[in-house]
């Protein structure tokens, strides 16, 4: 049974960094397409990066890619999500999602149960 577990998550105040890390098992890793997004309460899940951990490629939404940076370590199975000078608004709950298009939320196959981030001023 595929599974997606993050972690890394908790509680910082503005300014601060987290790293993020998603263990996948279960299914054919790496998968050749995974993305990390996020859901603040009372708001849609928006996405964060994607990357092709066969070659390392990476996407970002517009908005993000300044202070996020996705990456992979394929021996370990895992992407993380480091996240640097952390705002408020980045207060959300964080999925890494498996085997999708991009940052296309519909697409993906396999989802982790998320990990909370809040950040507070």
């Amino acid at each position: 049974q595929a599974q997606l577990v993050e972690s890394g998550g908790g509680s910082v105040q503005a300014g601060g960094s987290l790293r993020l890390s998603c263990a996948g098992s279960g299914y054919s890793y790496p998968s050749n397409s995974m993305a990390w997004f996020r859901q603040a309460p009372g708001k849609e899940r928006e996405g964060i990066a994607h990357i092709y951990t066969d070659r390392g490629n990476t996407y970002y939404a517009s908005s993000m890619k300044d202070r996020f940076t996705i990456s992979q370590d394929n021996a370990k199975k895992t992407v993380y999500l480091q996240m640097n000078n952390l705002e408020p608004e980045d207060t959300a709950m964080y999925y890494c999602a498996a085997d999708g298009w991009y940052l296309d939320q519909g697409s993906y196959k396999y989802w982790g149960q998320g990990t909370q981030v809040t950040v507070s001023s």
